[in-house]
């Protein structure tokens, strides 16, 4: 038979592994929790960020939109301001042909008045001679 001591230590020996036990279970305790908020922690980051994501990608989506749009409408206004032009083009070409006629016009008198210009003057240098010596003559001049 055991004695009570056998018991007692025994005993002792089951309560100093139960001690260990628990704080070991205590100690993984910890660690769970602080893995657990390390986790929430990335997590959050990880959440932060596809929320920015999709923040962003929405107001790209905004901006495609509004850019399409904007493209949309001014197609239509260079559209409508080619046609606007070829119509004023058809209105003004006859007035533009008709200053294109009287430029040339002008310029081939313009030619004639400078041609009859050097014509004159030519005939007044030749014909200068002739008349000093007439005036010389008529004045009596040696």
């Amino acid at each position: 038979m055991t004695s009570n001591d056998d018991i007692l230590r025994a005993l002792g020996r089951v309560e100093g592994r139960l001690t260990g036990i628990e704080e070991n279970v205590a100690l993984l305790r910890q660690e769970m929790s602080d893995e657990k908020a390390n986790a929430h922690d990335g997590r959050a980051v990880i959440h932060k960020r596809l929320d920015e994501q999709t923040r962003q990608i929405a107001h790209l989506n905004t901006k495609v939109a509004i850019s399409g749009g904007a493209d949309a409408q001014i197609r239509a206004e260079i559209g409508m301001l080619k046609e606007t032009v070829e119509k004023n083009q058809e209105t003004v070409a006859p007035a533009l042909a008709e200053w294109k006629r009287m430029k040339s016009i002008g310029y081939g008198i313009s030619g004639l008045i400078a041609f009859a210009g050097l014509t004159t003057g030519g005939i007044i240098a030749y014909a200068s001679d002739g008349a000093v010596a007439a005036l010389r003559h008529w004045l009596k001049i040696s």
